[in-house]
């Protein structure tokens, strides 16, 4: 998809995003995990282990075509997006544990991000035509770092503009991953009904299956309630705008990106339903 939605408008996006994520972190963000260890570890492991091996689970179960599967397991290995921080607060979530985990899961997926997805392309035996360079995951990760750190300094030097940025910004991130799904939808509209029929029940699922993992095994384990919808927003709320941009723009071709598309739709649906039923629950324990 060669056209200015993707050359310019993607990296843009992308730029906003990353930079409205560094608007809500300090360097206080990366060191919180000494102070909640288990919580954190329990997320990471969940999402960067137990995440994955269900997603691959899901694709050979639904038999998905090759490069959908691969956009699966891309979409599996992105970290958790910056709405994520937005559902928890709404769902009285911990907002600062969904910072914090934001902040080291997108440090983390530099390198656990070309592992997984090269593992699906070698599973499909896609080598000759779709490779994902170690360097090519360090340049994207370099780039979209960068808005991090600039927000990060606006925050620190300029807290009350970037309190009041963080709002717009979180609001325009989610009107461009719109665009950007609507503008994948559209190129592909040929195959849209195809697209739909192949992983329209796989990125449901996986969806469903992340905000629940993310939410029972941390409740299983100990932590808190506060902590466990935290972890569930995170796991379950992906940075589908990163994903779409490495399919796009470094693995060059669309198709890859069409899963975290089709998610994206669920994601925000099943996340405000999600987060529903876990306020009704919390309010009958209440009482």
């Amino acid at each position: 998809m060669d056209s200015p939605l993707t050359t310019v408008g993607l990296p843009v996006a992308l730029g906003i995003i990353m930079f409205g994520l560094g608007l809500s972190l300090t360097v206080a963000d990366f060191q919180r995990v000494r102070r909640h260890p288990r919580a954190v570890a329990i997320a990471l492991v969940c999402q960067l282990l137990v995440l994955p091996v269900v997603c691959l689970g899901l694709v050979v179960l639904l038999d998905l075509p090759p490069l959908l599967g691969i956009g699966m397991l891309l979409l599996a290995a992105s970290p958790g997006g910056t709405s994520a921080n937005l559902f928890s607060h709404l769902f009285h979530g911990d907002v600062a544990l969904n910072v914090t985990l934001t902040a080291i899961n997108s440090i983390i997926a530099i390198f656990t991000l070309p592992i997984i997805t090269n593992l699906a392309i070698a599973y499909y035996d896609r080598e000759d035509s779709v490779s994902l360079q170690f360097s090519k995951v360090v340049e994207v990760f370099a780039v979209v770092l960068v808005p991090v750190l600039l927000g990060m300094l606006v925050r620190s030097r300029r807290p009350g503009i970037a309190a009041g940025a963080d709002k717009p910004v979180r609001i325009g991130s989610a009107v461009i991953l719109a665009v950007l799904v609507i503008g994948i939808l559209v190129d592909q509209r040929d195959k849209i009904g195809e697209y739909f029929g192949d992983v329209g029940l796989a990125t449901g699922l996986f969806c469903a299956i992340s905000l629940v993992v993310g939410y029972v095994v941390p409740k299983l384990l100990g932590v808190t309630e506060a902590q466990a919808i935290a972890s569930s927003m995170e796991i379950g709320v992906h940075n589908a705008t990163l994903a779409i941009y490495i399919a796009v723009e470094v693995l060059d071709t669309t198709e890859i990106s069409v899963p975290a598309a089709v998610y994206s739709i669920f994601m925000f649906a099943f996340a405000g339903l999600w987060g529903y039923l876990l306020s009704r629950r919390t309010a009958k324990v209440a009482v």
